[in-house]
């Protein structure tokens, strides 16, 4: 009795300890916490090639997995063995990421950058006819309102006159001193070649190991917790995986398709800047929701000093082109990978994008997802313990629940 009522109040002194040192620190932590996030931030800086070689390694499974399995499967003959078959899988897979990853980033530098040199230099040596030719559409949009064609067109015209001046002595002029600039930009904010080196190697370890690690992983949760809450944790896990994997990959791809429509599109339909415009759209489709406004704005402003009458073609095109991709495409590749109901999208790309950047307007809607499955699962398992439905539906009429029966009491005016 003694030694039970002695290991009570250890337990409660030890309880008691560990509260003081939770709030301790707590307040130390809101007293230092620009300091603290200096320090994050740092470890983040030092951590940042690892950061870069996972997103890479991640981005490329599917390229990975692909020729492994391929090549396991049709070895049998060339290799009698499973470890000779697999090693040569994970060879040829390693050799096919890397080159794949090559390919992309060239053909990526090889479109834009040039593009954009001539699409600059040839706007600028053909700005005198587009600003003619505005000027003529805008004339004859006015003529039946001269009143409004006489305070309209000052103003445009003035306008027209400061656009081409800062064209012609500021932004040509110095084009090329831009790019510099801008690739200098580039570079430093990857960390120099270093980092990306760096990422790299870590790409190619992570996807070699990606089998082990996940063992170890594996093993290191059944021995931290109980089997049960092992098992769910592991889940969660597969769950967060499938919905970022089928997302991102999904999107890319839909991105991919809807970049090539557009290329053809704007081919077919004779517009300026095709390759350029279509580069922007698609790179910008893998944006959800925001995607096709954010692409569509500065391509439409390009187009519009070419031809007024181009660009509303250009904008029924595209809002062709995203219909069809909203409504087929898109549900067609990704399905439902993410679940979230379409108000949830638009808030978790609103929330992750202020907070994040570009970069958390990419990946809000599948973190999202995530963290909405966990939140509706921990609800549903709180309500089944009191005993009571979890269906969303149950809940509509509701008015509220007896107490004492647990019946629930729906609204008797409708």
């Amino acid at each position: 009795m003694k030694n039970q009522r002695f290991r009570l109040y250890i337990n409660w002194g030890l309880t008691a300890l560990a509260v003081i040192a939770c709030s301790v620190f707590l307040a130390f932590s809101l007293m230092k916490v620009q300091t603290i996030f200096g320090v994050i931030g740092e470890i983040i800086q030092i951590l940042m090639p690892i950061i870069y070689g996972g997103v890479l390694a991640y981005l490329m499974l599917p390229v990975y997995n692909s020729v492994y399995f391929f090549v396991c499967r049709n070895t049998k003959k060339l290799f009698t063995t499973e470890k000779v078959r697999s090693r040569a899988g994970k060879t040829a897979a390693t050799i096919a990421s890397l080159l794949f990853l090559l390919i992309l980033v060239c053909g990526l530098v090889w479109m834009i950058i040039p593009q954009i040199m001539e699409s600059i230099l040839g706007f600028q040596e053909s700005l005198a006819e587009y600003i003619n030719n505005l000027t003529l559409w805008l004339s004859q949009l006015l003529e039946d309102n001269s009143e409004l064609e006489e305070i309209v067109m000052p103003h445009f015209n003035e306008a027209a006159m400061e656009f081409q001046h800062w064209m012609t002595t500021d932004l040509v002029p110095s084009i090329y001193l831009i790019l510099d600039h801008v690739s200098a930009g580039v570079i430093n904010a990857v960390t120099v070649v270093k980092n990306i080196l760096i990422g790299l190697i870590v790409m190619i370890y992570l996807l070699n190991l990606k089998w082990t690690l996940c063992a170890q992983f594996k093993k290191i949760i059944y021995g931290l917790f109980s089997v049960r809450m092992a098992n769910r944790l592991i889940n969660e896990i597969r769950f967060a995986h499938h919905v970022f994997g089928g997302f991102i990959t999904g999107k890319l791809l839909d991105s991919l398709i809807i970049g090539i429509m557009c290329f053809f599109g704007m081919r077919f339909l004779k517009m300026p800047y095709v390759l350029l415009i279509s580069v922007i759209i698609g790179f910008t489709n893998v944006i959800p929701f925001f995607g096709p406004f954010i692409g569509a704005i500065p391509s439409a402003f390009l187009i519009l000093l070419v031809s007024p009458l181009k660009c509303l073609y250009f904008l029924i095109f595209i809002l062709v082109l995203q219909q069809f991709d909203g409504n087929i495409l898109g549900p067609k590749i990704l399905g439902d990978s993410t679940g979230l109901p379409s108000f949830w999208v638009l808030f978790s790309i609103l929330l992750f994008g202020g907070l994040f950047g570009f970069v958390g307007m990419i990946i809000a809607v599948p973190v999202f997802a995530v963290f909405y499955r966990l939140i509706s699962e921990y609800i549903c398992g709180m309500l089944r313990r009191k005993k009571l439905s979890a269906r969303t539906d149950d809940y509509r009429e509701l008015a509220h629940i007896d107490p004492i029966e647990g019946t629930f009491i729906e609204h008797t005016e409708k």
